[in-house]
């Protein structure tokens, strides 16, 4: 395949497999990485079980004292590895939990993350939602513990919070098993970019914001061609994040090269 062909293939894997290979995640056997983030008591953890069932294990992130958990799962022939990142209530990265849960999701550019919400308590975990997606292009939202949600005589059109937020939104009771086929079949759709999201993203009033960003994007571009994350990459430089500053510097923001990917692969 040539490198035209590769660049046009919808179905090719978008994960930085160098940066995952860091970050302690082995891809040997998997076609596609799905990250799993939520705020806590949000059900995250038995929406992994159900998924994964056995096939799961637990270690710690490289260098933290934070306990990672993922497992693998086949759906369409196809191979997942699920990483279920530690629950938080945001990813402006002031504490360890926030910062691994940031970092994988930048620097590992999984293939889909799964957004695990409590249907109780939509507004205050859309503040998470909305940081993911300013990170990532590939999301599905899980409106999870519904029946909860039911029996407090809360309604949630499902339809129209998917085309405010530009992603899939399924409803789920992960405990009793409802809408995880459904939640599997969005998994696979936006790994393969069956289904294309459009993220919804937060837009300044403020015009020298908006220059300075623009201006800071642009630049960062011709260093990380194709990065999906820049207007939030470059908010972040803003702000002085000094972890955005040394992934600048050492390269580890952009996609290896497909040279690259194929020698780390044949290892």
């Amino acid at each position: 395949m040539n490198k035209l062909e590769m660049s046009n293939c919808a179905n090719c894997p978008v994960h930085n497999m160098g940066n995952l290979k860091k970050l302690g995640i082995d891809m040997s056997s998997f076609d596609f990485v799905v990250a799993l983030a939520g705020n806590p008591n949000t059900g995250k953890s038995t929406v992994f079980n159900y998924l994964t069932g056995l096939r799961q294990h637990t270690g710690n992130w490289p260098g933290k004292t934070v306990t990672r958990a993922e497992g693998g799962f086949e759906f369409n022939d196809k191979k997942f590895k699920l990483v279920d990142l530690p629950g938080t209530y945001s990813l402006l990265s002031t504490s360890t939990d926030e910062e691994v849960a940031r970092d994988f999701i930048l620097f590992g550019q999984p293939d889909v993350t799964v957004i695990v919400v409590d249907a109780t308590r939509l507004e205050r975990n859309l503040n998470l939602v909305l940081q993911i997606l300013e990170i990532t292009d590939r999301a599905v939202l899980c409106l999870n513990l519904m029946d909860e949600a039911r029996r407090n005589g809360i309604n949630i059109d499902d339809r129209t919070l998917a085309k405010e937020l530009g992603i899939p939104v399924v409803v789920t009771s992960a405990r009793q098993g409802e809408g995880m086929n459904e939640l599997l079949n969005m998994i696979s759709d936006v790994a393969s970019g069956k289904y294309v999201c459009k993220p919804y993203r937060i837009k300044s009033s403020s015009k020298e914001l908006n220059t300075a960003i623009e201006k800071l994007s642009n630049e960062i571009e011709k260093e990380f061609s194709g990065l999906p994350n820049l207007r939030w990459v470059a908010l972040r430089l803003l702000e002085g994040d000094q972890s955005i500053m040394d992934a600048i510097r050492n390269g580890d923001l952009g996609n290896l090269k497909r040279q690259e990917l194929a020698s780390i692969e044949n290892e």
